[in-house]
């Protein structure tokens, strides 16, 4: 479900260009919509897709009794600034090769929620601030989206933060979870181009993983699984269109959701 946080009267202060308040508008309007995840975390048995191309998928397999969701939820910021040629753009990471889980991969700033944290904007502003020294009076939170589940069965909650003076933002990395910091075009998730799929299975089950490749002077940087499907919701969303690309089989979100009651 994607719900606007509080926020002060739409101007220029506040949001910066045209493009951004327009963005701004443009969520709150998208939050009056009927959100079909409202009763897909009530009831499995008909899924949502993150592109809308699917409406159900048949399950095989026994393990779908609910998940106890207590304690398993985390939040990512999708930071989407204006670039050089008014384009949307959004700051993502490259894990560091220290990291026990998922070294090396491509992310979200973002993490687990904390005791401490007021709401799952909070969790998500926290961590960009601990991994990328990105100052949470910095971004303005427009809205969160539906919820993703990882194959670690986390709860992941993408919230949407508008960062209206880039020039500002000063990157300070915590090198022992970051590697690299950069930024690609949002709508790159809706297109063809640097865009394959690859055949996997899961609890015997096959689905469709989405990878993005773009590469940068600081190098080659591949965008794949929960981020690539996070991003390419948001992308859908945003542009209001769906990707250029469709597959065959579910993605992963759409698998998960088959298999499992989503708990509120």
């Amino acid at each position: 479900m994607a719900y606007i946080v509080a926020q002060p009267c739409i101007t220029e202060a506040v949001w910066g260009s045209q493009t951004l308040q327009r963005l701004a508008m443009q969520l709150q309007y998208f939050n009056q919509l009927p959100r079909v995840n409202e009763e897909i975390e009530k009831d499995c048995c008909g899924i949502g897709s993150d592109f809308g191309l699917f409406n159900s998928v048949e399950v095989k397999n026994d393990q779908s009794s609910c998940v106890n969701w207590r304690g398993r939820r985390a939040a990512v910021l999708i930071c989407l600034f204006e670039g050089p040629d008014g384009e949307l753009r959004v700051i993502l990471t490259k894990r560091s090769m220290k990291l026990s889980s998922h070294p090396g991969d491509v992310a979200l700033p973002g993490g687990k929620v904390e005791e401490g944290d007021a709401d799952d904007s909070a969790t998500a502003l926290r961590e960009a601030k601990e991994e990328i020294g990105l100052e949470p009076n910095q971004v303005q939170v427009v809205a969160t989206l539906e919820t993703f589940i990882s194959q670690h069965l986390l709860k992941v909650v993408p919230v949407v933060g508008l960062l209206a003076r880039k020039g500002d933002f000063r990157p300070s990395l915590n090198i022992d979870e970051v590697d690299a910091i950069f930024d690609v075009p949002l709508e790159m998730f809706l297109e063809e181009d640097n865009h394959r799929c690859e055949e996997r299975e899961w609890m015997g089950e096959k689905y469709n993983l989405h990878l993005f490749e773009f590469k940068s002077e600081q190098g080659v940087f591949l965008i794949w699984g929960l981020t690539a499907s996070i991003l390419i919701h948001a992308a859908s969303v945003i542009y209001q269109r769906s990707p250029f690309f469709k597959g065959h089989l579910p993605d992963f979100q759409q698998l998960q959701r088959s298999l499992h009651h989503i708990l509120a």
